[in-house]
């Protein structure tokens, strides 16, 4: 047999090789994991007993936007302290802004109506009809409409924020829940029922596809990584599907905790999220491989569902409660009087 003797200078080189292949993989590993863990950094106590839905954090203006049954409550993103309300909002669901307009508006599924606000003073400058319990709300910059999802009537109402009236109305195949949009002039809804996305042609005004996501049951919250062009829909059966927007593929499915509502993506840090009505938010990001995995389970408290992301500072606001019974149970139990915290989850 014969034998290879390496001299030192070769010896060394190789070494260096060694180490340098070493030092990748370990890069590698960090990388399917996060460097800090999430932890709570702040609680915000809130008054009344009602529950709630979405919530909006407007990053510049340093606020955040909760839907509160019948109205809206407006808080300091900072502090916690409320700073004004938009009453008048029975059903209240969710929240839009055009700030260049200087205005937002509130879905308001018990009345089937828009309301228009100020953004500064938060004084209702009116109302617009829509179809059956609006739901889920997004103002698209691109075309200056906004698109009110509308849960009974299975449509997309379309209205001209800057005319405040109805352009449209889009029907839709079955029940529509959470909408993103795009950079190339796509929305995309979760279409509860049938389990799928729809995708629409903004500028038109009409559905350019409908993707089905075989095996994520009644899908809810979505988000977007635009850059990276994947959604990420909720499950009802504790998966997070992740999806291609541009082609519709299944990429794959992250388990997640159970009863998520709200989905979020931060370009900033890669990180997307699932907040749980199990009381728990899930963390999940993508590794060096480009494989999405759950790197974190943060217990929070029941009833943590929805959440709202603030892009500015990385932090996610998820409201928590006590309840006279499990907060999914039906009929729904009531939230203890005094019991409701906003919860501020950083690094």
């Amino acid at each position: 047999m014969n034998c290879v003797i390496l001299r030192r200078p070769v010896l060394r080189v190789v070494l260096r090789v060694l180490i340098v292949l070493l030092a990748a993989m370990t890069s590698a590993v960090a990388a399917d994991s996060l460097s800090t863990q999430f932890k709570v950094v702040n609680k915000f106590p809130l008054d009344g007993s009602s529950r709630w839905d979405y919530l909006y954090v407007d990053g510049q203006a340093r606020r955040v936007y909760m839907a509160r049954a019948t109205h809206f409550s407006v808080l300091d993103a900072d502090s916690g302290t409320v700073v004004g309300d938009i009453p008048n909002t029975p059903g209240a669901h969710g929240v839009a802004l055009a700030p260049d307009l200087g205005i937002g508006f509130t879905s308001d599924g018990g009345e089937n109506k828009v309301t228009v606000f100020d953004i500064k003073t938060y004084k209702v400058l009116g109302k617009i009809e829509t179809g059956g319990n609006p739901d889920s709300i997004l103002f698209h910059s691109a075309t200056g409409n906004l698109f009110v999802q509308n849960g009974k009537s299975k449509s997309s109402t379309v209205i001209d924020a800057a005319k405040r009236e109805v352009v449209a109305t889009i029907p839709l195949p079955g029940r529509p829940e959470f909408a993103v949009s795009d950079d190339d002039g796509n929305i995309f809804i979760n279409i509860e029922d049938t389990g799928s996305i729809v995708v629409l042609d903004a500028a038109n005004k009409k559905i350019k596809s409908t993707w089905p996501m075989k095996g994520c049951e009644e899908p809810s919250g979505l988000a977007i990584d635009r850059k990276g062009h994947k959604l990420f829909a909720a499950c009802s059966n504790k998966l997070m599907a992740v999806v291609d927007s541009q082609n519709g593929k299944l990429v794959q499915t992250v388990p997640i905790g159970d009863g998520c509502d709200a989905t979020a993506f931060d370009p900033g840090t890669g990180n997307a999220f699932a907040s749980n009505n199990d009381g728990t938010l899930t963390i999940v990001r993508a590794g060096a491989t480009g494989t999405y995995s759950a790197v974190q389970t943060l217990s929070l408290g029941d009833g943590s569902k929805t959440m709202g992301l603030d892009l500015s500072t990385h932090k996610v606001y998820v409201p928590t409660a006590k309840f006279t019974g499990p907060p999914s149970a039906r009929p729904r139990p009531t939230v203890v009087p005094g019991s409701i915290v906003l919860l501020v989850v950083g690094e």
